[in-house]
């Protein structure tokens, strides 16, 4: 059997990645395809255990390496149990967040740098890499604005307090911003940037495209 397709999508909070991914999911079911939706971090029961730890307010003296630490713990659990074997089922496979993610907030917002991350990567991710990564990259105070008020939001809504970065200073985001850039730029054969204040039909039809080539590409 083939193995199946592996899309990420990244960007910073707010960018309205859980808005194009339900989309997405739709967009493929019309056409056939039953996408395994999963996200970062959580996914799984361990997952979601850690995702409590990572995002809480109360968490903030965690250090960045045991941060880091935790992100790909919970990475390395998901893929073994949700994301590895639904690609070897021959299916998609759509994540909200992967190793993108822990380059662009760890090595960049905690100045860690991607020389660890990435060797990390490489180390606990079983050689797993995304067949296609959308990265939506909006004007970067827009981005941060809607973060904030998510969240915040969210909380109110569901009593679930997931705000321990939206408490971080506009300076972390902006590194993490640039780190996007970076990766954008370095891995152009796999990140789709999406960039600019565009609406959400505009983002929806760049990344059906994208998609539609890579899923040509595959068959």
């Amino acid at each position: 059997m083939p193995r199946g397709v592996f899309i990420t999508l990244e960007g910073l909070d707010g960018s309205g990645k859980t808005t194009q991914i339900k989309r997405l999911a739709a967009w493929l079911a019309r056409r056939g395809h039953e996408a395994i939706l999963v996200r970062q971090p959580g996914g799984t029961a361990i997952g979601d255990r850690i995702r409590e730890i990572l995002l809480d307010s109360r968490s903030r003296g965690l250090d960045p390496l045991a941060e880091m630490a935790l992100m790909f713990a919970d990475r390395a659990q998901v893929i073994a149990e949700v994301i590895q074997p639904a690609l070897d089922a021959g299916k998609i496979v759509v994540c909200d967040r992967f190793t993108d993610s822990t380059e662009a907030y760890q090595g960049g917002g905690r100045r860690l740098g991607s020389e660890i991350v990435l060797d990390l990567h490489r180390r606990l991710c079983r050689g797993l890499d995304p067949d296609l990564t959308l990265l939506l990259l909006p004007g970067f105070e827009v981005s941060l604005a809607r973060a904030r008020h998510r969240n915040l939001r969210a909380e109110a809504e569901t009593g679930r307090d997931e705000n321990r970065f939206e408490t971080e200073q506009d300076a972390f985001y902006r590194r993490v911003w640039e780190k996007y850039r970076e990766i954008a730029a370095r891995d152009r054969d796999r990140v789709v940037l999406i960039e600019g204040d565009l609406t959400v039909d505009e983002v929806h039809e760049q990344i059906v495209e994208s998609v539609a080539e890579r899923l040509v590409l595959h068959a």
